[in-house]
């Protein structure tokens, strides 16, 4: 599965090192199962957040904890930096230096009380133009930082609610700058007391059947602790009312301070090219990782530490 990634590789390194040309397919698969071997992945019952919500991660997957997330989604994948992830969600026979890998990232927008009540009301067809629209001037930013265009093709899922759950869905078919195949965004939102809990599905619009099927087990995994739930919100204790209500969500009004930052992608990049500062150093600097233990995990994400190996 690694062998796109690995050919990319050796054309990034020998356009960009001369010594480059001395490096075989075989040592370039060492550097990069190398950086694969290092992401330390968990099971069981995760803890997300300070107390948050619990992820009981299901059959078929596992999660990689907050810092090595970012990791993934900005030095490896090549999004923009800030990313506020809690972890990711990974299938258990894929890993995020697989071409083929989709995965689910999840974070929480503290924006208080999503009310529902437009929920039946929203013409989902005459929101999407306005999507539309407003990705115009989203990509003026994107390019003014250095990042490509990103089309909004069309809803690959159109936006559903379930009242009873508080669970929003929704997916997006996008086009990044002049890429041969398209990519899925699957917002999933699920609405809490303080704000919304996301499981965004990052991977490529062919894997759309692939990350549907999971949502139902998904979302059974996930649950916010008690005094966090939607129904523990009470108006009289001073609770905050959000801006946004479910039609702002699925139009990513609230995340229009950060724009292009909702939009994830995998692969923008490759890793080795940020790693890569003196020839030298490429092999000192990789074969390190591999015995470097991850760091305690931060608060954003408060899972428990693990040191069970990649599978």
């Amino acid at each position: 599965m690694r062998q796109l990634l690995i050919t990319t590789v050796a054309a990034i390194l020998c356009c960009q090192l001369a010594f480059a040309q001395e490096l075989g397919e075989a040592e370039i698969k060492r550097m990069v199962d190398s950086i694969a071997a290092s992401y330390k992945f968990q099971t069981g019952q995760i803890t997300l957040g300070d107390g948050l919500a619990t992820f009981n991660v299901p059959a078929g997957f596992r999660f990689l904890d907050a810092q090595q997330s970012k990791q993934v989604l900005e030095d490896l994948w090549g999004n923009p930096p800030g990313q506020a992830s809690l972890g990711m969600i990974f299938p258990e026979n894929l890993g995020p230096l697989d071409s083929a890998v989709w995965a689910f990232d999840i974070s929480f927008e503290e924006m208080g009380y999503v009310k529902d009540s437009d929920a039946d009301e929203i013409n989902y067809d005459d929101l999407l133009k306005d999507i539309q629209k407003d990705n115009v001037e989203e990509n003026k930013q994107r390019k003014e930082m250095g990042y490509e265009a990103v089309e909004v093709v069309g809803w690959a899922s159109q936006p559903f609610y379930d009242k009873e759950k508080k669970v929003l869905h929704w997916a997006k078919e996008l086009k990044f700058g002049e890429a041969a195949s398209n990519t899925l965004n699957y917002d999933v939102r699920v609405l809490g007391r303080k704000g919304v809990l996301s499981m965004n599905a990052i991977g490529g619009i062919e894997q759309l059947e692939q990350v549907k099927q999971n949502i139902p087990a998904l979302l059974s995994a996930v649950a916010f602790t008690e005094g966090n739930r939607y129904a523990d919100f009470s108006e009289s204790s001073g609770d905050k009312i959000a801006a946004w209500t479910i039609g702002g969500l699925v139009a990513g009004k609230v995340l229009a301070k950060v724009g292009f930052f909702a939009i994830l992608a995998k692969f923008g990049k490759v890793i080795i090219v940020a790693l890569i500062a003196l020839g030298s150093a490429i092999w000192k600097f990789i074969s390190g990782r591999k015995n470097q233990e991850p760091e305690t995990e931060t608060a954003d994400s408060g899972a428990p530490a693990d040191d069970t190996p990649q599978s």
